[in-house]
């Protein structure tokens, strides 16, 4: 016990340390206590509920390292720029990186003085870091948004069921699962499914007080958003469809005098990140975005969040939603949705599920596209262009990612998020030898000199570099620097690693013809089973009039919620309620005064306090209609006093 609290103790050090705050957010607290106690966990804490500080705090308590899992490369490389912002040592290791700099990585995980390492879960299939992994000095598994791990969840990761594989490795090694969004079974299933021993369990409620949900079902729903936006103070975020979509929108808030952008995966990698910096810093108010924006950002002011489409899952809105008002002061969750747009998400779901034939297409024409014989591949990565191969094979891209999707589900391949990978170089020759070649070779002394000044380590392992960088320095042009570098890498001086922003595609086994591809064909009915689950929820959502902060919560097992009181549904019913206890007040007055009393209709009106001048003339004429008052062409009065 004493040395449980010692090591709380610690914990709450290393918060104010590295983190700057001195006590943990609610639940916070019981989790890392859970976690120090050597407990398998499972937390459920909202978006923005500072679910990283549950495994980074812990992990920095503990002697050796914490091995992170997460299907979220851009997250992941988020997380480990900020750990390494604040003096802690991290990496992260996923999909497009080659075989040697991963093993100069898990060397340095062995060997140095890491903390975190970040994996991608598809990095679990890997042979070497199954093996490097067992030689580390491990102290926690963290799983961060372990919903994919479910079947039943709105986003499965095949690969996610390979994670229980860390238990034969690492026995005894607590493992600590994080997500924000999980139904009850989903809940279960993750336990199950990672083969948690005594489970400790921490769920916030999901209910967010200060978020006020509001759904509008209407055709023009432009000029809906036009309103919002110029009745809602602060900035917000507008989430639609498609890429196309991001542009239009923001082009159409521009010309209403809104400062708006849009972000897609799409765009170039820098212009990406000055756009999401400027939003951030305010000098775009509005961004309108794929819901490829907003992961792993923390911008707690934002007052609104709309969404111009339909989503395809409860699970999917409550975490783009959420990204709205996490200072806790009121913010609004608005849903523009009509009728077409159900056709639209029902249209979707019919696109999501390819035949078993044209799954074996897709993976056919991959093989075509790659120019991989049958019964090779096996292991390799590729670049991907999804848009270049579905132009070149004429097929549809909700198809071909829904095919690509069963494939990974069978272990064929996976498929990574659009990444960007800096450049990369490492010296693999030794300081002797380069030195040697340097005096041989003086038309590549020059760049092999500033390389040395201006990257220490790269004899060490992988440094990050920039072509352009180089060709300022060397006073030539961009592309003979990448010409000398691909010539160096060919003479065997260095290992150069050129910058990509595309997803990786790997085969996992080689390449087999289409007669020996088995597809699991009860796998797709069920994900039709699910996603049609998924489907009904978000129209009923949209469509029953019941609070809405209720129907969320109770998605998510909250069962006995109370009301909001501030969603478009609650507003509805207090208005109805406030309307009908002024229309008592009025008929409670309206008698009482024709009970001593005939009365004009403007000496009535005069007369009666409650109301306005519509609802008292309103409640005259409802009362003359039900014969409970009388007029005699003049004044009014009250039945009984004939």
């Amino acid at each position: 016990m004493l040395v449980l609290m010692y090591l709380f103790m610690k914990a709450v050090e290393i918060l104010k340390k590295y983190w700057g705050f001195d006590n943990f957010r609610p639940l916070q607290a019981d989790i890392i206590q859970s976690v120090l106690d050597g407990k398998d966990t499972l937390a459920l804490l909202p978006t923005g509920g500072g679910k990283s500080i549950c495994f980074q705090v812990p992990a920095m308590v503990l002697d050796g390292i914490c091995i992170v899992v997460s299907p979220l490369i851009a997250l992941m490389k988020d997380q480990v720029e900020n750990l390494k912002a604040k003096g802690i040592e991290a990496i992260a290791i996923y999909a497009g990186m080659g075989k040697r700099e991963i093993d100069i990585l898990l060397d340095n995980c062995i060997y140095g003085n890491i903390k975190f390492l970040y994996l991608s879960p598809e990095r679990l299939l890997s042979e070497i870091v199954k093996e490097r992994i067992s030689y580390m000095n491990v102290n926690l598994i963290a799983i961060d948004e372990a919903h994919c791990i479910s079947q039943w969840g709105y986003d499965f990761r095949p690969p996610y069921l390979k994670i229980k594989d860390l238990r034969t490795i690492l026995p005894g090694k607590p493992i600590l699962a994080l997500t924000a969004t999980a139904t009850a079974f989903v809940k279960e299933d993750i336990i199950q499914r990672l083969e948690m021993k005594d489970a400790q369990i921490f769920v916030k409620s999901f209910a967010r007080k200060n978020l006020s949900y509001v759904v509008f079902d209407l055709e023009d729903k432009h000029k809906k958003l036009i309103e919002i936006v110029n009745n809602v103070k602060g900035c917000g975020l507008v989430y639609v469809r498609n890429r196309r979509e991001t542009a239009e929108i923001a082009h159409f808030l521009q010309r209403n005098g809104i400062a708006a952008d849009f972000y897609h995966a799409g765009i170039e990698k820098e212009l990406r990140f000055k756009k999401q910096e400027d939003w951030k810093k305010d000098v775009i108010r509005v961004m309108v975005a794929t819901n490829a924006f907003g992961m792993g950002i923390d911008k707690p002011d934002v007052r609104f969040v709309i969404h111009l489409d339909l989503p395809d899952s409860l699970e999917a809105y409550y975490q783009e939603a959420g990204r709205a008002g996490r200072d806790e002061k009121r913010a609004f969750a608005v849903l523009l949705a009509n009728k077409s747009d159900q056709l639209i998400l029902n249209a979707k779901y019919a696109d999501s599920f390819p035949t078993v034939n044209e799954i074996k297409k897709v993976y056919h024409y991959l093989g075509s596209y790659f120019q991989l014989a049958y019964g090779a591949g096996e292991g390799l990565s590729f670049e991907f262009d999804l848009a270049d191969f579905c132009k070149k094979f004429s097929v549809g891209v909700i198809k071909t990612l829904a095919a690509l999707k069963f494939l990974e589900h069978d272990g064929y391949l996976v498929l990574s998020e659009n990444i960007f990978l800096q450049s990369r170089i490492m010296f693999i020759a030794n300081h002797e030898d380069v030195y040697r070649f340097q005096i041989e070779n003086s038309g590549y002394d020059p760049i092999i000199k500033t390389i040395q000044r201006s990257y220490g380590g790269a004899f060490d392992g992988y440094v990050k570099i920039k072509e352009s960088d180089l060709s300022n320095r060397l006073k030539i042009s961009y592309q003979d620097v990448i010409k000398h570098l691909n010539s160096l890498q060919q003479l065997e001086i260095l290992s150069y690693l050129p910058q990509t922003d595309q997803p990786q595609l790997q085969f996992v086994l080689p390449r087999a013809d289409q007669l020996h591809l088995d597809i699991d064909v009860n796998y797709i009915k069920l994900r039709q089973q699910i996603q049609m689950d998924q489907i009904k929820a978000v129209l009923a959502y949209s469509s029953t009039l019941k609070c809405r902060s209720q129907q969320l919560l109770a998605y998510f097992g909250e069962i006995n919620a109370e009301k909001c009181e501030f969603c478009d549904v609650c507003l509805a019913e207090r208005k109805l309620e406030d309307a009908a206890q002024i229309n008592d007040k009025i008929d409670f007055e309206i008698t009482t005064l024709l009970q001593s009393q005939h009365c004009s209709l403007d000496d009535l009106v005069n007369h009666i306090h409650s109301g306005s001048e519509a609802q008292k003339i309103e409640r005259i004429r409802e009362l003359l209609d039900a014969g409970k008052i009388k007029y005699d062409g003049k004044k009014y009065y009250l039945k009984s006093n004939l």
